[in-house]
């Protein structure tokens, strides 16, 4: 079934062009520390097409007329190296395994793709990249330019991403139904999170159990490097350092999310380290959710981010005149974009294979991408108010907030994938009081 799926997609994109051969490359081990190597992430393109969970691979698309074919090279099997770090497919087992039309050994890459490119004057490939294999490539079409036996050879080089980014764009009811998995177990991370959390624990406890629970049901990666940020540390956007004491009278904000599949889950919520909003944190809360909820409500096919992204400077900087964090006119607020000293950041962005999806926000003439059935985004609206900002009320010194979901774009308008974990304060302060053993 699967297979089909990735088959199907691969038809899709030769569909997309007129001739030429489209060259996709694995991801590679990255070399942690001497002869260590970090966890392997498959490159999220070549997944998309492939299924295929390997490094040191190459998927090559070709179409010449109306005939196409994929062929894949890999890793040939190694009785040594399995022993050490697992079993590989193998070319022999990978047509019928992958579906693909052909396979062959990444050991005898230039043997076997120089037929490929002959008579093939235009190759896909990501021009960005460094990848070893498409350093081959280059060489390839390079000897084939100055072989005379050879009339037609590679000599037009397009950017393939822009391709595979436009597809990846509208999701799939199987990809859809992989991030309502990644989610239904960051669910419960955070839901663990908000149950166990108490003033005097180390930050990277609660990444900790977070992160625990990710691997309890099953899930391959984390999403992104679990943001776990007491107090004043949540006004540093990316915090990742996870490293202080949780105190009362502090919020605890957690920006975490799962994979299933590679499908990825982004969630950030905001919750009180001892367990009840004080006055301030409430009034700046409800006003950034109030917020939120409204963008959300706006969205539907014909919409662009770009609209939300206005709505939501609109709507927070009403909030900071509200609150006296602010005390110009609203309009001259909007003018001199002085909401950007506490909103810095979009309201959101595409999610899907990699939790920021690489998928357009423009088109090829610059025009904002209208939103259509399938497209999955984030909202993720904030204010972050440094302690140290003396112009500010008291009560809203030291307190960055942001609530996040994740938003499906569906026929007549959206609908929130991560509804189920809490936001109201009523909701985070009920579930403040539960006992975090019941989502483990």
């Amino acid at each position: 079934m699967k297979n089909k799926m990735y088959k199907q997609r691969r038809e899709q994109i030769l569909a997309q062009i007129p001739e030429g051969v489209i060259l996709i490359p694995s991801g590679q081990m990255q070399v942690r520390s001497n002869d260590t190597e970090f966890p392997f992430r498959q490159e999220s393109n070549f997944y998309y097409l492939s299924g295929f969970n390997e490094p040191d691979a190459l998927l090559v698309l070709c179409k010449q007329g109306k005939a196409t074919k994929s062929v894949l090279f890999l890793r040939p099997r190694d009785e040594t190296m399995e022993m050490w770090t697992g079993e590989r497919l193998g070319a022999e087992r990978a047509v019928n395994t992958l579906g693909v039309d052909e396979a062959y050994s990444i050991d005898s890459l230039e043997e076997h793709l120089k037929p490929l490119l002959i008579d093939q004057s235009t190759l896909y490939l990501d021009t960005f990249s460094v990848n070893t294999y498409l350093l081959k490539v280059k060489a390839l079409s390079e000897s084939l330019l100055h072989d005379r036996s050879v009339e037609v050879t590679p000599r037009h080089f397009k950017h393939v991403n822009a391709l595979l980014e436009r597809n990846r764009l509208i999701k799939e009811p199987y990809e859809i139904e992989q991030i309502r998995r990644a989610l239904g177990i960051t669910t419960h991370a955070h839901h663990a999170a908000m149950a166990r959390v108490e003033p005097g624990m180390r930050e990277y406890e609660i990444q900790a159990l977070i992160e625990y629970i990710f691997k309890k049901e099953g899930s391959g990666h984390d999403a992104y490097e679990s943001i776990v940020a007491g107090g004043n540390r949540a006004n540093t956007l990316h915090y990742v350092e996870n490293s202080q004491l949780l105190q009362s009278g502090e919020l605890m904000l957690i920006d975490a999310g799962c994979e299933w599949d590679y499908y990825a889950s982004d969630i950030t919520r905001t919750s009180p380290v001892n367990g009840k909003f004080t006055a301030g944190q409430q009034a700046l809360y409800e006003g950034i959710l109030e917020a939120q909820l409204k963008v959300i409500d706006a969205i539907k096919p014909g919409m662009t981010k770009q609209k939300l992204q206005e709505k939501s400077q609109i709507l927070l900087s009403q909030v900071l005149k509200d609150l006296g964090v602010l005390t110009e006119s609203i309009d001259t607020i909007l003018e001199q974009k002085l909401f950007k000293k506490y909103y810095p950041h979009g309201i959101g962005h595409w999610m899907g294979l990699d939790v920021h999806d690489t998928c357009p926000y423009k088109d090829e003439e610059g025009k904002d991408v209208v939103f259509e059935e399938g497209m999955v985004l984030t909202i993720e609206p904030a204010l972050y108010i440094g302690q140290e900002d003396s112009g500010v009320p008291d009560k809203y010194r030291g307190i960055g907030i942001r609530t996040e979901d994740d938003i499906l774009v569906t026929k007549n308008g959206y609908e929130n994938l991560s509804s189920g974990i809490a936001k109201t304060v009523d909701e985070i302060e009920a579930m403040c009081k539960r006992d975090y053993r019941e989502f483990l």
